[in-house]
């Protein structure tokens, strides 16, 4: 059994808040994006405002990277960009202490799997939801949804990102 979120990809930008809601369309959490830093970095909050992971860029790096750490700052995942992926886009996910994470599909459309070990453990797409600028996050039971919905920002936030 799948846990879905929606999320409204207008927002999704440094310097802007935004909510991401379960399936019935309770906030459950929040996204803060903080401006007036040297990196881009967003902060995922509960719905009492209590900080569950923090996302960061990486400074200097050849291809994009993001950091997703905890709540005390120490490094959950760190995602890279695939440089080169013949048939669709790709991102690594290096999780510590764990098992690593593929995404890979169609990020420009919304349209993805995210698989450990082969198997899919979360699916991003835009057909469960009327709304042109609105997509869902299926997350499999026992997955990390707080990191699940911090991968699908961050590819948003990169495949969108304003010139």
């Amino acid at each position: 059994m799948a846990t879905r979120y929606k999320i409204r990809q207008k927002m999704l930008s440094i310097g802007d808040d935004f909510w991401i809601e379960n399936g019935e369309g309770k906030r459950v959490y929040k996204v803060d994006g903080k401006v007036l830093r040297i990196r881009k970095t967003l902060v995922f909050e509960d719905a009492n405002g209590k900080t569950l992971c923090q996302i960061k860029e990486r400074l200097l790096a050849i291809k994009d990277t993001m950091v997703i750490e905890d709540a005390n700052g120490k490094d959950i995942a760190v995602m890279k960009k695939a440089l080169i992926s013949p048939l669709r886009d790709r991102w690594d996910v290096k999780v510590n202490g764990g098992d690593d994470l593929v995404v890979q599909g169609n990020f420009i459309d919304h349209e993805y799997a995210i698989k450990r070990k082969g198997k899919k453990v979360a699916e991003v797409s835009k057909k469960w939801f009327r709304l042109t600028d609105t997509y869902g996050v299926d997350v499999d039971e026992g997955q990390n949804d707080i990191l699940i919905l911090a991968v699908a920002v961050v590819i948003d936030m990169s495949a969108h990102e304003k010139k």
